[in-house]
């Protein structure tokens, strides 16, 4: 959220109704306008403002004004004040590093032939294996009638998988249901640390940040503490034995503590962001039965009766594909992005700039942009049928972010959200309770809260 000095002079930007002296804009926003609907983002235009005690974010949510800021010559990356403070989670590793930290670009450059196609290739049988290990648990499920906890099951299924394709490590998330210490800890610490980092932007007394801050380095060194056993562990074995994400970082000139904070980063933002997506593109298909039908006529079109389907046909699943762009349309699971300017400059011809200033772009208010049809609020996967993709602007769609430092992750996040969509599809009917209406949490991403599905077996 993009918060600049208060004390010095700007022009007046659009704001939320009802401000009020030094607290701001509380009564007219949510404090968390990460969540808010786009419906009252977009009466406030291009560019807007949101303050609050003492704090100003700026805003770029139309398309134009996010436009600009994804120039690489004008703008580039910026770590947000929450993004900041997850640095206590995890350090400089690819996520939480600044530009100018060297460790980014060495990390990138080490790590990107873990993203290559032939790598893929050797993570599509553990992704089925996690897959078959959801389907026993889902199984269980349909038989008695039991109704399943969607997002907790999500979390399950992509955290076992990053942790056994990134470090050849199983955390055992099917085993128990018990949630795993890990993301206790993990969940209690983002949502510390985005408390932390609005804080450490206010103009309350120091001391309110560092006691928040307490409890989250109490979290971060439980997190700390398996990370480096993990790393221990393939030491101790002997380098050379896996092909993974951690055999490249071990084999490199990273260094130790940043090989820690790379892991954590990929395990954190490795599965949160697929966790959440996967969750509202199954809540979506189970609003939208046809939309369900299509997803399992394309599946035996393209798979058969074949049980594990080769790799190559992942990618012919296009419109589960369709399915899954729409839902992240929709429903962005990383809400936002910062973005600062490299000289000063003018935003939208409205706001003035000096090098460093930062915004927030607002993917909620972008992905509802008049030009993605009649109907922007409605779930239609034919949006992204590609004739339709190549007439609207690229950067209307931008859930992985944007630069040399979008998701290096992006492949291995849709391939694995393709396959499960497919094998979950295939194998049942979701029915949500009629009364549901979506409701949104956030952590480090955004998932559907309380939402449960009963499943009947095909």
């Amino acid at each position: 959220m993009a918060i600049v000095d208060d004390r010095r002079s700007f022009p007046d930007l659009p704001h939320p109704p009802r401000r009020v002296p030094v607290i701001g804009d509380v009564l007219g926003i949510s404090p968390d306008i990460l969540t808010q609907g786009s419906e009252d983002l977009a009466v406030l235009g291009s560019v807007f403002e949101f303050r609050f005690l003492g704090a100003r974010y700026v805003v770029a949510a139309g398309a134009d004004a996010v436009a600009e800021v994804n120039d690489e010559s004008r703008f580039c990356k910026h770590v947000g004040p929450d993004i900041d403070a997850l640095r206590l989670l995890g350090g400089d590793g690819l996520f939480t590093a600044y530009n100018e930290e060297p460790n980014w670009q060495r990390a990138h450059d080490v790590l990107m032939p873990a993203f290559s196609r032939q790598a893929m290739r050797r993570y599509h049988s553990i992704m089925f294996d996690v897959a078959d290990e959801l389907v026993a648990r889902w199984d269980e499920r349909a038989a008695t009638g039991e109704v399943v906890d969607v997002s907790a099951d999500t979390t399950r299924v992509t955290l076992e998988t990053i942790g056994r394709c990134a470090a050849g490590y199983p955390f055992g998330c099917f085993a128990s249901e018990e949630v795993h210490p890990f993301v206790e800890h993990m969940v209690a610490g983002l949502k510390g640390s985005d408390k932390v980092g609005v804080l450490r932007e206010t103009f309350l007394p120091k001391y309110f940040a560092r006691r928040a801050e307490r409890p989250v380095r109490d979290h971060a060194a439980q997190m700390h503490a398996l990370a480096d056993e993990i790393i221990a562990e393939r030491v101790r074995e002997g380098l050379g034995r896996h092909d993974d994400l951690l055999e490249l970082m071990l084999a490199s000139d990273l260094d130790r503590a940043n090989i820690r904070f790379q892991l954590i980063n990929f395990l954190v933002a490795g599965h949160e962001t697929t966790s959440g997506a996967l969750s509202f593109a199954l809540y979506f298909l189970s609003q939208h039965p046809d939309a369900a039908e299509k997803v399992r006529a394309e599946v035996a079109e393209v798979w058969g009766h074949d049980a594990r389907p080769d790799f190559e046909l992942i990618a012919k699943l296009r419109y589960v594909r369709r399915v899954f762009d729409e839902a992240l349309r929709l429903q962005p699971t990383v809400p936002g992005y910062y973005r600062a300017a490299r000289e000063d400059t003018v935003l939208a011809g409205v706001h003035p700039m000096r090098k460093g200033d930062w915004v927030l772009t607002l993917l909620s208010a972008l992905h509802r942009d008049p030009r993605w049809g009649d109907d922007p609020d409605a779930f239609d996967p034919d949006r992204f049928e590609p004739e339709r993709v190549r007439a609207r602007p690229a950067d209307l769609y931008r859930p992985f972010g944007t630069g040399p430092r979008s998701c290096i992750g992006r492949q291995f996040a849709l391939h694995e959200a393709v396959l499960l969509l497919a094998v979950l599809l295939r194998r049942y009917e979701l029915v949500a309770d009629p009364d549901y209406r979506l409701q949104v949490a956030q952590r480090l991403t955004l998932l559907p809260k309380d939402f449960y599905l009963t499943l009947v077996q095909r």
